[in-house]
C-alpha cells in the first residue's frame, strides 16, 4: 500500500521528532529510518528534510552540530531539546485528536451497525 505524501506532509516535524526522540541522527540515517518503519512506501524528501531541520532548529526544538568520523565525509548530527521533546508530546496529543475525529467523519453509520 502506498502512503500519499498529502497525508503525511503535515507531520514531517513530528516524524522526525519522534526519529530522535531516543537519540541523536544526522540527516540520512534518519530518512533511511523512516523508510525502513514503512516497509519502503514512504520517504523524506531531500529538501523537504533539510527545511524541516532548518524550521525545527529555529524554532528551538533541535539543535544541530558536526560528528567527529574519522573516515568519510563530516556529518551534521541534530539533537532534541527539552522544547522539542515539549512539542514532540503537543504534536502527538494533536495527532491523536485529529485521528480520532477523522475516523468519526469516515465511518460509515453501517460500518458502526456491524459493530
Amino acid at each position: 500500500m502506498s502512503i500519499t505524501s498529502d497525508l503525511i506532509r503535515g507531520h514531517t516535524d513530528t516524524i522526525i521528532l519522534a526519529r530522535l526522540v531516543d537519540a541523536d541522527n544526522y540527516g540520512y540515517e534518519i530518512n533511511k529510518s523512516i523508510q525502513q518503519r514503512t516497509n519502503g512506501n514512504y520517504e523524506l524528501k531531500e529538501a523537504t528534510l533539510y527545511t524541516a531541520f532548518r524550521r525545527l532548529e529555529e524554532g528551538g526544538n533541535i539543535v544541530s552540530y558536526w560528528g567527529d568520523e574519522q573516515t568519510g565525509a563530516r556529518r551534521r548530527y541534530y539533537k532534541i531539546t527539552d522544547t522539542g521533546r515539549e512539542t514532540y508530546h503537543r504534536l502527538i496529543g494533536e495527532w491523536k485528536s485529529a485521528k480520532e475525529m477523522i475516523d468519526k467523519l469516515i465511518e460509515t453509520e453501517k460500518m458502526e451497525d456491524k459493530k
